[in-house]
């Protein structure tokens, strides 16, 4: 039986960047809710993938920007290393796929 480790993100991007040679996508998911006067409190946790195909790389940095609403899949593993006598885990949200679903909504508009 074959196993597996996987995750979905839809949310907006905030930050692209280079590291090494992976490139590094901030995703924001929203996990808001209503508060006691049942006003809509928003409550975003930020997700960071990362890119290992160096092919994707140019089209993100040329469509993708801050703010965008993106779709991001691929596999989840669980790291760990030792960092001044304790151990440190780290999760890698590896994305496989990933797309554009919407541009950023332009306030002037």
């Amino acid at each position: 039986m074959r196993t597996f480790s996987e995750f979905q993100i839809i949310g907006h991007v905030g930050k692209v960047h280079m590291v090494g040679q992976t490139l590094r996508i901030t995703i924001s998911a929203e996990y808001g809710k209503k508060d006691e006067e049942g006003r809509f409190v928003s409550k975003p946790y930020w997700n960071e993938v990362t890119i290992f195909k160096t092919s994707r790389y140019d089209w993100i940095k040329k469509n993708i920007s801050a703010g965008d609403l993106v779709i991001a899949m691929g596999t989840m593993r669980q790291t760990n290393y030792d960092k001044d006598g304790q151990t440190i885990y780290t999760v890698t949200l590896a994305a496989d796929e990933f797309d554009l679903l919407a541009k950023k909504a332009n306030a002037a508009a």
